[in-house]
C-alpha cells in the first residue's frame, strides 16, 4: 500500500518537476522583485484599449484564464498609460471608474469595440463619458467616481505597478508581483498561461 502510494505520489509530481525544469529565469520569465511577492498568489494582465493585441487577448484568453485559473489564484487587470498619447490616462481613469461603478466586463469591451472595431476617436473624458451613458450609466454616478478617491488611487496603483514590473508592451502578465512572463521564447498565448500558472505556485 505504501508503495503504491509513493508511485501515485511520483507519478503526480512528475509533469511539475518537468513544468520547472521547462521554464528558465531569464528565458521565459524575469524576476522583477527579489522581496516578498504578495500575500496570496495572483496574475495580474496589463494593457491597453489601444493595443489590438490585448483586445484579441481579451476576447479569447482573458474567458480562458478565469475559467481554469488555479484554485486560490485571484486575476486583475492593470490598465497602461503609455500607449493612447495622452488618452492613455484617461483610459486608464476610464477603467478604474467601470471597476468603481461594478461594470468592468461590459465596459472593458464596449470600450475595446469603440476603440479597435469601430475605429471612435476620443479626445477627452467627456467622450469616454458619452460612451458610459450609451451603455446605461447615470451621468451623475460616472462624475461622481470619475472624481473619487477610490479611482485616483486606482489609478495611481495601476501606474505604479507598471513601472515596477518594468512594462514595456501589452498584454503582459505579472505573477505573484514577483515574476513578469515574458513572451519572447514563447511560442503560443497557452504557453503564456502554462508559465504564469507554474509561476503561481512558486513564492
Amino acid at each position: 500500500m505504501k508503495k503504491a502510494l509513493l508511485v501515485a505520489f511520483a507519478l503526480l509530481m512528475a509533469p511539475m518537476a518537468a513544468m520547472a525544469a521547462q521554464y528558465e529565469e531569464g528565458v521565459h520569465y524575469t524576476v522583477i522583485n527579489e522581496g516578498p511577492g504578495t500575500a496570496k498568489p495572483e496574475i495580474a494582465e496589463f494593457f491597453s484599449f489601444y493595443c489590438p493585441h490585448c483586445y484579441t487577448f481579451a476576447k479569447e484568453q482573458v474567458p480562458k484564464i478565469k475559467a481554469t485559473i488555479p484554485e486560490g489564484v485571484t486575476f486583475k487587470q492593470n490598465h497602461v498609460e503609455f500607449i493612447g498619447r495622452e488618452m492613455g490616462v484617461e483610459m486608464s481613469r476610464a477603467f478604474a471608474i467601470a471597476h468603481q461603478l461594478k461594470i468592468e466586463e461590459k465596459m472593458e469591451h464596449a470600450l475595446f469595440s469603440a476603440i479597435q472595431d469601430k475605429k471612435q476617436r476620443f479626445t477627452n473624458l467627456d467622450d469616454i463619458k458619452a460612451l458610459f451613458v450609451v451603455n446605461g450609466v447615470d451621468p451623475k454616478a460616472f462624475d461622481a467616481a470619475a472624481k473619487s478617491f477610490m479611482v485616483n488611487a486606482q489609478m495611481s496603483k495601476m501606474k505604479r505597478d507598471t513601472e515596477n514590473a518594468k512594462i514595456a508592451g501589452v498584454p503582459a502578465l505579472v505573477v505573484n508581483g514577483k515574476y513578469r512572463v515574458e513572451t519572447g521564447a514563447i511560442k503560443s498565448y497557452q504557453e503564456l498561461l502554462d508559465i504564469a500558472y507554474y509561476l503561481a505556485t512558486q513564492k
